[in-house]
């Protein structure tokens, strides 16, 4: 378990990179946005047009990161054939969460070291305490992501830094940045035909749906590691957290990943909606995804607390 912080001083830290100051930017304004969108939603209520285009953007980038960075490209839950590939990575970069090597490698890191030293992002880094912990859980939502020391790709990522296309995406994560805002903006202003109907789907589609994602996102490496049922036995603290399961399309059932993590399901028990493995199964239908790791029932069994 982790120790107490390093004293080391920061002087002579690396500067952040483009990549992090870009990361920065993108959970500061659009937590500003959220801020703003209960008070203005009061008001000026929301359109049927803001409201479906960030409803869309939400699925996409969100199931882009549950489905594509994590299940798929982080775990081989499944494999998938070229052109859906692309579009999971596609998909998973306008969650504006980082190049898609760069995340592969720390959740990579993360489960090699989970909870312990080397964990990229455990709130149980300070130690225990009530103060520790609350250090611990901010640290792990956000505070990691300015660190500039990231897990190398080369030593956890090598699959995905031989396949150039996949390196190309990851280096063109600035342009997906502003794709990720441009797309609902143009999309807006086709809809209403107007400037302000471009304005108001770059506030709900772009800058809202982008903190959404973000703060569901950065819960399961909080929240699901400090609290939550944990009914299979795994080597860390990951735990089950069912409220955030729908917003999280079924990553929140974190303790059944831990336990099993290339499991292409991770709400496994009676009523665990998983909104994310139903996505893999109709694409598996579809032909569009092969060679699934669906949970076993037996090897499920096996890892139950109590088991045998």
């Amino acid at each position: 378990m982790y120790q107490e912080a390093s004293t080391t001083p920061a002087r002579g830290r690396a500067l952040p990179t483009a990549e992090q100051f870009m990361i920065g930017v993108f959970v500061a304004v659009p937590f500003l946005a959220l801020l703003a969108a209960v008070p203005l939603a009061w008001r000026h209520g929301l359109s049927p047009v803001d409201l479906a285009l960030a409803v869309v953007f939400y699925l996409v980038s969100g199931l882009g990161i549950t489905v594509g960075f994590h299940r798929h490209f982080t775990h081989g839950s499944f494999k998938a054939r070229r052109p859906l590939r692309i579009v999971l990575a596609l998909a998973g970069s306008i969650a504006v969460q980082g190049p898609l090597i760069t995340w592969v490698a720390d959740h990579r890191k993360h489960h090699q070291f989970s909870d312990k030293d080397g964990d990229p992002h455990s709130p149980w880094r300070y130690g225990r305490s009530p103060g520790a912990l609350a250090k611990g859980m901010l640290y792990a939502h956000l505070g990691w992501l300015f660190e500039t020391e990231h897990a190398s790709p080369r030593q956890y990522a090598p699959d995905l830094v031989k396949d150039r296309t996949l390196m190309l995406i990851s280096r063109r994560f600035g342009l997906l940045v502003l794709a990720s805002l441009a797309l609902p903006t143009l999309l807006g202003a086709g809809l209403t035909r107007s400037w302000q109907g471009a304005l108001t789907a770059l506030f709900w589609a772009g800058l809202v749906r982008i903190c959404m994602v973000h703060h569901v996102t950065w819960s399961i490496n909080s929240i699901c590691h400090a609290a939550g049922s944990r009914p299979f036995h795994s080597r860390d603290r990951s735990g089950n957290v069912w409220w955030l399961a729908p917003l999280s399309f079924g990553e929140s059932w974190h303790n059944l990943h831990h336990a099993d993590p290339t499991s292409a399901r991770h709400g496994v028990l009676t009523g665990q909606l998983d909104a994310s493995a139903r996505l893999i199964r109709w694409l598996e239908r579809l032909g569009w995804v092969y060679e699934v790791r669906w949970p076993d029932r037996r090897r499920v069994d096996a890892k139950r607390t109590g088991a045998r």
